[in-house]
């Protein structure tokens, strides 16, 4: 019976790793960050400390820094980004635009991005919160494809 727990903690383990690495979905990303702070073993807090300081998406940053602080390691939150969270995002932008006939709709757009570029949509989604929608119409609008 032990030794069916610890397989089945292993493999939760083991997924929930896999998860803190899927660059195209930040709530899966939070939610194995708040999933690590059951562990507390040197390959955790390497992992922690990789998206403390990498992940695009700061809310996810923030978690693992409290995720850290909560397993007592010194650590400090870095700043948050600025301009382009993934590079190359505004040529990235513009050729999505550019593929679409003249005169399409947001909505059009929107839905290219996302089955084009998941992880650009996912990593502005997340940043962006409740202003994405606002945001991404804006930029969409103010886009040059000449």
């Amino acid at each position: 019976m032990e030794e069916q727990e610890d397989e089945l903690q292993q493999s939760n383990y083991e997924g929930v790793i896999k998860s803190a690495n899927r660059s195209a979905n930040w709530r899966e990303r939070l939610e194995a960050v708040k999933a690590l702070s059951e562990w507390n073993n040197r390959q955790v807090i390497e992992v922690l400390t990789r998206i403390m300081n990498n992940d695009a998406v700061y809310t996810v940053q923030e978690a693992a820094y409290n995720t850290l602080k909560g397993h007592g390691e010194n650590v400090q939150l870095p700043p948050r980004k600025r301009g382009e969270l993934i590079k190359g995002t505004a040529k990235i932008l513009i050729r999505i635009k550019k593929s679409l006939p003249q005169g399409h709709p947001f909505q059009a757009f929107k839905e290219k991005l996302q089955k084009m570029r998941s992880d650009v949509y996912d990593t502005y989604e997340g940043e962006k919160g409740a202003e994405f929608d606002t945001w991404l119409e804006e930029t969409w609008a103010s886009l040059r494809t000449k």
